[in-house]
């Protein structure tokens, strides 16, 4: 990819309906099914047209069975193929756990190599529609949990396209998780209500060829020197819209991979700023920010002039009618870099 090559204004679903059609233009092998993937397009339409363009045995719905959709998948690795599933909702991807943890990550070792499971479990998670507790978990601490599994969340149109594309030509199993919140543009993070298309967004210059985006590689979004802040997906425009108002110079690290983690872009940065603050949508106990602060207490304790902040989703059942206040937002966010500036 060069600066002459020719790019695209996308929301984030048209970047992954991008990324789907070129790696199955690419590479025969390559599957996509799910719910409602076919001839519909998806609930969310990330799947529009390729059915009608690629054929009906290479995008199909399959019945309503998360455990089925992700056992055939598992199969079709076996086979020689290179499924995409789509989970409708991570809410619904609970079925699925013991052919993603017991088969699909222990192939490649179970078989000393002899197999591979290369597929891509796409599924959009998090909160922002009001669906309450069946259509708004973000599940992502799970999966960094189980060995063998990759975990992706994107944050905007451009690093979803490449992130997908690398993922799907992975040799390993890789969770896609796409944050609903953000499918249609950015927001504002006071109300959740949109305030700008994506056209006007700096991300939505998508290329429209081929292009990857290497798994385990975290985005500087912005670059600081009084504190150090971790998020991924929604939070990542939550965070940019609080440090725009707050006068901090804060740096914010868009991780876009969980597994592998960028382990390295954070410690710099953490050992530069001396602060750090770390951001997610899911709830406290158990979340990836828990690993986060670890790893960086581990690494840049000598560093630290102040206590590691978490600012995350509350520890109770998904709230429907309370939702943005479930949110970690401007208030919270606020509160926390206020403390780890005044230590």
């Amino acid at each position: 990819m060069t600066d002459d090559t020719p790019t695209k204004t996308m929301n984030m679903i048209q970047a992954i309906n991008s990324a789907l059609d070129i790696c199955m233009e690419r590479d025969k092998d390559i599957v996509v099914l799910g719910e409602d993937v076919g001839y519909f397009g998806g609930v969310f339409k990330a799947t529009e047209h390729l059915q009608k363009k690629h054929g009906k045995t290479r995008v199909f719905d399959t019945p309503i069975t998360e455990c089925g959709i992700i056992g055939v998948a598992v199969g079709m690795c076996t086979y020689g193929l290179r499924p995409v599933p789509e989970i409708q909702f991570a809410d619904y991807i609970y079925p699925a756990l013991d052919q993603l943890v017991s088969e699909a990550a222990r192939l490649r070792y179970r078989s000393a190599g002899e197999y591979t499971a290369p597929m891509t479990v796409r599924s959009p998670f998090g909160g922002g529609i009001f669906g309450g507790q069946t259509h708004s978990q973000s599940p992502e601490a799970i999966f960094t949990h189980v060995a063998g599994l990759k975990t992706v969340i994107p944050s905007n149109p451009y690093d979803a396209k490449g992130l997908l594309i690398a993922a799907i030509e992975d040799n390993d199993p890789v969770i896609f998780f796409e944050p609903k919140r953000i499918y249609n543009g950015p927001f504002d993070g006071h109300y959740g209500k949109p305030v700008t298309p994506w056209a006007k967004h700096p991300s939505s210059a998508v290329p429209e060829g081929y292009y990857r985006i290497p798994l385990g590689k975290a985005a500087t979004v912005r670059e600081g020197n009084d504190v150090t802040i971790l998020c991924y997906g929604t939070m990542v425009h939550v965070t940019a819209g609080v440090v725009a108002e707050s006068g901090i110079d804060a740096e914010i690290i868009d991780l876009r991979t969980l597994v592998p983690l960028d382990i390295e872009a954070i410690e710099a940065s953490v050992k530069k700023t001396g602060r750090c603050v770390i951001v997610h949508e899911a709830t406290r106990t158990s979340g990836f920010g828990a690993e986060l602060s670890a790893l960086v207490q581990e690494r840049c304790f000598h560093s630290l002039e102040a206590p590691i902040e978490r600012v995350t989703g509350w520890d109770t059942p998904y709230p429907h009618s309370l939702e943005w206040a479930y949110f970690p937002g401007p208030v919270r966010l606020g509160q926390a870099l206020k403390r780890v500036m005044e230590s």
